[in-house]
């Protein structure tokens, strides 16, 4: 087993003893409470660990002692993102209407299932909803806990103070670019068409490039002391890493798998999603296709017959071809950023590696 997977391992226990941890304090409010941990514990079983793998792997990049506390700390940092991280995609689903995340129920529609089975009165889905929103709270409580945890291991407090004010750099970036992201869904008739790709790509940008990579591998690096010559190297390969993930999870939600994705096969057209792949199909429509798309795009209510006519317009526009070719671009220049850094052989390794991960995947 190598260092990172065996770190990464000690992520998931971490985030167990953790949730562990929380649950007498609920407890101890009321019985009833049992469903946050319980729903916590499904979600947080789930993912591929990609923000802590980052985190770890900008830790080994920098560090050049393997304290026990710093280590710990960077341990407990990388699980702290997976719950912010969970605490996101909770808030997402109620946002984006989604009913299932990672081949389960989403954290709203399981309230609201309690709601029916235990025969309450008023509305499900408003229980759901309200139930969702507090529960994605407490998770970003919870992940603050952690980094703080993380935080108090660490004797260097100009390391501690660093890597706080890069975490919360990343919180607010994340939340704004959720925000351009609703902003996009309802602003789009008034933005003319010369700039949707450049929002759009605003959009990915700060919603999830810098929080999906680079910033995961900062804060490892910051634990580690980098140098601002190792974090700019990072930085460099992170937020071009990040761009290739997420329009690789924006050609996934149109043209994935659902049995591989766990979500509904074109569920971002019927959310219609201002992705820049739908901003890449737009601009390779003639006047009268673009109408007819607009139209569908973003109906709840699209049968399977109608989502593969929008993957059709999408993928005859060029869009598709676009998208691959931008995933490849990025994907290169991340791994150029690698070259010469003075970063750690084995971690440069290992970035390369989650490289491939990140836009070979289907899922």
């Amino acid at each position: 087993m190598t260092q990172s997977t065996r770190l990464v391992s000690q992520v998931d226990t971490e985030i167990a003893d953790f949730l562990a941890s929380r649950e007498p304090i609920l407890a101890a409010v009321a019985d009833e409470l049992s469903a946050f941990t319980d729903f916590s514990r499904d979600l947080l079983s789930g993912g591929k660990r990609f923000r802590a793998r980052f985190c770890i792997a900008g830790w080994q990049a920098t560090s050049t002692h393997a304290e026990a506390d710093e280590q710990r700390a960077v341990v407990t940092l990388a699980a702290a993102l997976e719950v912010f991280h969970s605490a996101a995609l909770v808030h997402d689903d109620i946002i984006d209407n989604s009913d299932t995340r990672r081949g389960m129920p989403a954290a709203h529609i399981r309230f609201a299932a309690l709601h029916r089975d235990e025969h309450f009165v008023g509305s499900a889905d408003a229980f759901g909803r309200a139930s969702a929103i507090l529960h994605g709270d407490l998770l970003l409580g919870w992940s603050d806990e952690l980094v703080d945890g993380a935080l108090d291991l660490l004797t260097d407090r100009d390391r501690a103070r660093s890597t706080r004010a890069e975490f919360n750099r990343m919180r607010t970036e994340v939340t704004v670019g959720q925000y351009l992201d609703i902003l996009e869904e309802n602003a789009w008739p008034t933005v003319p068409d010369t700039e949707t790709i450049r929002r759009a790509e605003r959009v990915m940008t700060f919603k999830s490039a810098k929080y999906s990579v680079e910033a995961p591998l900062a804060l490892g690096a910051l634990i580690g002391g980098a140098s601002a010559a190792q974090l700019e190297s990072l930085r460099s390969f992170g937020l071009p890493l990040g761009l290739a993930f997420q329009l690789r999870d924006d050609v996934l939600g149109v043209f994935g798998d659902a049995a591989v994705t766990g979500k509904p096969a074109g569920d971002d057209l019927r959310e219609g999603k201002r992705t820049v792949l739908v901003a890449l199909a737009r601009q390779g429509m003639s006047d009268s296709q673009r109408e007819t798309f607009d139209d569908a795009l973003g109906r709840p209510e699209l049968d399977d017959a109608a989502v593969v006519e929008l993957q059709r317009q999408i993928e005859v526009s060029g869009a598709l071809e676009s998208a691959e070719r931008s995933i490849s671009s990025y994907t290169a220049n991340a791994l150029d950023a690698l070259r010469d850094a003075d970063l750690d052989v084995d971690a440069v390794a290992e970035l390369e590696q989650l490289a491939r991960l990140l836009t070979e995947r289907s899922s």
